[in-house]
């Protein structure tokens, strides 16, 4: 990571968005991928130079109003936009009031406690898998090891089989991680290593990194496929655990009486209950 992350992100998203997206005639060649610079500074009505200087890291303080017009100008969603007045130091950023490798007494019984037909965990903003119940344990048993769902999604060979397509849980996973950089977690040193070894170590992270593409976790289907159970469609949520800021719990669950909610059944039965039933 650089110390010029909101230039990079402005380079990012307008190499991203064509002149044909802004209503902008394109006549020849073009040197550069996307809008140029003076497009983007005409479609958000500030100076030319003023853009550049923004980009470039010599301009760190913009405007609110300004950066909405930036976003306006590059087309960015709401997660995005939000990530862009983070990186400029206009949001407010989230305090840390307690660790966020540390799951509360409250929390674990939550996780422990909840039904057997939905998997619940918990995971830190670098995507660290810090709880989970016992469903949860048995969806990712394909995984050497379920520790981290970045490195399960790009380092273990099991993740481009169980997640389906794979192509959306890597950019689902760099969003996350990007919006986590630009947030309060930007200086955690547990997010900053992660990233770089991703970075050194998976050429498709490396390349969705570079793209700034920004993605919070909400709620969306998820398709998976479990070897021992088959395709599963699923559906996620994620809450945010208010006494642990930068913690999300995530339930995943299908819908009642679908094949893959007697998927989830049959996954239980092969996995919960002999573990429950160990001494």
């Amino acid at each position: 990571m650089t110390d010029n992350r909101l230039g990079e992100f402005l380079r990012a998203r307008r190499a991203a968005v064509g002149p044909e997206d802004v209503g902008i005639a394109s006549h020849g060649v073009r040197r550069v991928a996307g809008l140029r610079r003076e497009e983007v500074a005409v479609l958000a009505g500030v100076n030319g130079d003023y853009y550049a200087r923004l980009e470039q890291g010599r301009e760190r303080r913009p405007s609110a109003q300004v950066l909405d017009a930036l976003g306006r100008a590059l087309r960015l969603d709401a997660d995005a936009q939000a990530h862009l007045h983070r990186l400029a130091g206009v949001a407010p950023r989230r305090c840390s009031t307690a660790s966020t490798d540390e799951v509360s007494a409250g929390l674990r019984q939550l996780v422990d406690s909840s039904t057997p037909r939905t998997a619940v965990f918990v995971i830190s903003p670098a995507l660290d898998l810090l709880a989970a119940n016992a469903l949860a344990d048995a969806l990712h048993s394909p995984f050497e090891t379920a520790d981290n769902l970045a490195r399960m999604v790009f380092l273990d060979p099991a993740g481009r089989r169980f997640y389906t397509p794979w192509s959306s849980a890597a950019h689902g996973v760099v969003g996350h991680l990007r919006q986590a950089a630009g947030s309060a977690s930007a200086d955690d040193p547990r997010l900053r290593e992660l990233v770089d070894d991703l970075t050194e170590r998976s050429p498709d992270f490396a390349r969705l990194w570079h793209s700034h593409e920004v993605r919070g976790k909400t709620q969306d289907a998820k398709h998976l496929h479990h070897p021992d159970v088959g395709p599963l469609a699923l559906t996620y949520q994620t809450f945010d655990v208010r006494d642990a800021p930068g913690q999300q719990l995530v339930v995943y669950q299908a819908e009642p009486h679908s094949p893959s909610a007697l998927a989830l059944d049959l996954l239980g039965s092969l996995h919960v209950t002999p573990r429950r039933a160990a001494p």
